[in-house]
This record gives structure tokens, C-alpha cells and sequence, in this order.
């Protein structure tokens, strides 16, 4: 495993799609994140209904899709150029191969997802009082030392984590660039549109079986009671998707010919 992880580190160190798409993964976040909050406004006679770490956290929803793509072309590349065949001759258990792009994935998005979910909270942090969203409205405080806000985003990071790994999995079994990014995207972005056009009950039931929209419930602090799942349950529907898709990739790796 340890020659497996140097050479899936050297593979990832020199190229330089990888880096870029950790580097896009960052300021698409945290630019989305601070335009979200930009775009808030919160009259001082109304209602503010806003769920400050979660709205400072919106920019998670775009970088996830260069996760998502940094992550299938961890493998689909290699099958694309037939180098895989090479990495197969020089590590023959392909579980041991899967498993090091899995550890070093996770590793490398945590640390973007990171540094991307704490640039974003310090945007709405900067950003949100200035709009009307501050504690004196009873609303929470954008601070770490909140238990609510730490948990929303540390586990933007988890989240994205997760996707890398669900993406990963998706793409070891579709093994072509194009179409495995397309059906991972998919996956993400149109469960909750075609849940809109749904009847309640099933709208309901998408979200709380969607891996993107179940696992974004990690960031909520407020209105928690009117969530379909709570904020841990719904990160862990995510972790079940990411778990099966990597299952199905070690089996459909070892069954089927490189």
C-alpha cells in the first residue's frame, strides 16, 4: 500500500489538471459563497429567515463539481490513455490500487474543503453583517465557537470528501471521462430539479435519498425540526452512496478485464 500511495502521489504532484481542479475547487467556493452573501439583503422591518452558515456555505454546492471531476479523472484517464494496464503490471492486487487513489483523494480534498469552507465563512463573516444578517436579529452568530457553525463547516469538508469518493466509485465502473462525469453531475444537480416537479410526499422522500441534497444538511444551524433528515443522518445517507459506489467499483475492478 505504501509503494501504491507513492505512486499514486507522484501521479497526482505531476500533473497539473489535479492541481488546478484543487485550486478551482477553493475559489469557485468561496466566491460563490461571498457572492451568495452579497446578494442577501435583510430589511430591518422584516423577517430575516436566513440560515447565516448555511447561505456562507452556498459556494459548496459549485465546487463539489470539481471534486467531482478532479476524482473521476483519477482513473478514467488512465483507462482513457491505456496507462492503467501499466499501474495493474506494477501493482497487481487492484484493490491495493483503488484503495490508494481512495486514501489520497480523501486527503487532498479534505484540505481543499477545508481551507474552501473556512475562506467561505470568513466571507459571510465579513460580508453579511453589513446586510442585515447580525446576532442582534436572533440570528446566529458566523463563529467556530459555535457548536452549529464548526459542525456546518467541518462538514462542508466530510461532504465534499465524500463526493470525491462516490465520484471515484462512479467512474472506476463507467471507466469513460465524458460519461462518468455526466452521470455523476447528473446525479447531483438533477435529482433536485426533477424533485421540484414531483408531488410533497415524493419531493420529500428525493431529498432525504438524494446524496447531494441529504448530504447538505450538514451546514443547517437553524430550522432544524423542518429538515428532512437531521444534519448527521443526512451526511450519513451521503457516506452510504459514496460506500456503495466504492464497493461496486472494487468488485466490478476485480471481475472485469483492464
Amino acid at each position: 500500500m505504501i509503494t501504491a500511495l507513492h505512486a499514486e502521489w507522484t501521479k497526482l504532484r505531476t500533473l497539473a489538471g489535479p492541481g488546478w481542479l484543487l485550486t478551482a475547487t477553493v475559489v469557485l467556493t468561496v466566491a460563490v459563497s461571498a457572492a451568495a452573501a452579497a446578494a442577501t439583503r435583510c430589511p430591518a422591518q422584516l423577517a430575516c429567515p436566513v440560515d447565516p452558515a448555511r447561505l456562507s456555505l452556498t459556494g459548496v454546492q459549485l465546487g463539489q463539481a470539481a471534486v467531482a471531476i478532479l476524482a473521476a479523472g483519477l482513473i478514467t484517464t488512465e483507462y482513457s490513455t491505456g496507462m492503467i494496464r501499466t499501474t495493474f503490471t506494477a501493482t497487481p492486487r487492484r484493490f491495493t490500487v483503488l484503495g490508494a487513489k481512495a486514501a489520497l483523494l480523501t486527503g487532498v480534498v479534505l484540505a481543499a474543503g477545508t481551507v474552501a469552507a473556512l475562506g467561505s465563512l470568513a466571507a459571510g463573516r465579513l460580508i453579511l453583517p453589513g446586510h442585515g444578517v447580525t446576532p442582534a436579529r436572533g440570528l446566529p452568530a458566523l463563529s467556530l465557537a459555535d457548536g452549529g457553525v464548526l459542525r456546518a463547516t467541518l462538514g462542508s469538508a466530510l461532504y465534499l470528501a465524500l463526493i470525491a469518493l462516490l465520484s471515484l466509485g462512479i467512474a472506476t465502473i463507467v471507466r469513460d471521462p465524458a460519461a462518468a462525469i455526466a452521470i455523476i453531475l447528473g446525479l447531483f444537480y438533477l435529482v433536485p430539479v426533477v424533485a421540484h416537479v414531483l408531488a410533497p410526499d415524493w419531493y420529500r422522500h428525493l431529498e432525504q435519498a438524494g446524496p447531494m441534497t441529504a448530504g447538505l444538511a450538514i451546514q443547517a444551524t437553524t430550522g432544524l425540526r423542518s429538515l428532512p433528515l437531521s444534519p448527521w443522518a443526512g451526511l450519513g445517507v451521503l457516506a452510504a452512496w459514496a460506500a456503495g459506489a466504492m464497493l461496486a467499483a472494487t468488485l466490478v475492478l476485480r471481475l472485469r478485464d483492464a
